[in-house]
C-alpha cells in the first residue's frame, strides 16, 4: 500500500517535516498546565480525605508562593489554577525554546 508522502514534490514533503517538526506551542502550555494543575489539585484532595489535625504540612507551604492556597477543597482548585498558570507558561517556554533551537 503507497504512502501519502510518496505522492507528494520534494519541496512538499520538505515543509510536510518541517511543519511537523515544530513543536506547538499552546499544546505544550495545555498539557504541562493540567498535568501541573491535576496533580496539584489530586494530591491536596487525597491529603484533605486523608484528614487530621494538620494535614499536608509541606504541601501547605505552596501558599508562600500561591496566595490563596490551602490544604482545602477550595484551596485544591486554587491550587489548580495557579499550578495550570505555571504549567502552561513552563510548556509554552519549552516549546518555544525547543522552536528556535530546533534545526530548520
Amino acid at each position: 500500500m503507497p504512502m501519502m508522502t510518496d505522492k507528494l514534490t520534494p519541496q512538499e514533503q520538505r515543509q510536510l517535516m518541517k511543519t511537523l517538526a515544530r513543536a506547538n506551542e499552546q499544546g505544550w502550555g495545555i498539557a504541562f498546565g493540567l498535568l501541573l494543575g491535576v496533580g496539584l489539585f489530586l494530591a491536596t484532595i487525597v491529603l484533605v480525605l486523608k484528614g487530621g489535625d494538620h494535614p499536608g504540612p509541606h504541601l501547605s507551604l505552596l501558599r508562600v508562593y500561591f496566595p490563596g492556597y490551602s490544604v482545602t477543597t477550595i484551596g485544591s482548585a486554587v491550587g489548580f489554577v495557579y499550578a495550570f498558570v505555571v504549567g502552561y507558561a513552563l510548556g509554552r517556554t519549552i516549546a518555544t525554546l525547543y522552536n528556535k533551537l530546533s534545526p530548520r
